[in-house]
């Protein structure tokens, strides 16, 4: 937390321990977010709008960012694709295959085929659900063409959108006086999504409920 609240001070202190190498320290960040199922919790979205911040200032410059992590995030999303097609492979193993039903698997695969580019390009900017959507995407098979396309797309816009928003916002003097607080806006930003859809679920789980106990 204390590393995810004051990216300015420590990224600070990381350029000019490593030079040029915080562009590899970086890649390999964006890349284990978005490419490996059980590191989430990096720094995503405020990790991008703290780097563009700093390239404002001259530290780091904003067109090497914006080329090495949107491809650090379009290979993460392609290795966690094809874990996730890796264990769908798995799933249909008689052991796994009492835990994970074949009917939920082709399920999965028909939400993708119709919904899924739209999805891979939204959960980009959801935390968590970014690191989950290509490894759901490859459980449920996917077309991976489908799934390269909307995947280079989505993480050219991520990266570019939150790098340059953070080179031409980052340094307004009220937002880098309270950099740790507008990290925290840009965390609360990017659940909000998440957490209206739980919202709208509870709340149309409980009429269900209600409707379901009008006919008993």
């Amino acid at each position: 937390m204390e590393f995810v609240l004051h990216f300015d001070r420590y990224l600070d202190l990381f350029i000019q321990n490593f030079g040029i190498w915080i562009y590899l320290i970086l890649f390999l960040i964006i890349f284990a977010e978005t490419g490996l199922v059980i590191t989430p919790f990096l720094p995503g979205d405020s990790l991008l709008f703290a780097v563009g911040a700093f390239a404002a200032t001259g530290s780091l410059d904003v067109l090497w960012l914006i080329l090495l992590l949107s491809i650090a995030s379009i290979t993460g999303d392609g290795v966690n694709y094809a874990i996730g097609k890796y264990f769908s492979d798995k799933v249909m193993h008689k052991t796994l295959g009492r835990f994970i039903k074949k009917k939920h698997l082709k399920r999965t695969h028909e939400f993708y085929e119709k919904y899924g580019g739209k999805t891979i390009v939204i959960a980009r900017f959801v935390p968590i659900v970014r690191t989950l959507a290509p490894f759901v995407a490859g459980i449920g098979k996917m077309s991976y063409m489908k799934f390269a396309i909307y995947n280079v797309l989505g993480g050219i816009l991520w990266v570019s959108s939150l790098v340059l928003t953070g080179y031409y916002f980052g340094n307004i003097p009220i937002i880098k006086e309270n950099f740790s607080l507008a990290i925290l806006g840009i965390v609360f930003i990017s659940l909000l999504p998440g957490l209206i859809e739980y919202l709208r679920y509870l709340l149309q789980k409980k009429d269900d409920k209600a409707e379901s106990g009008r006919f008993i």
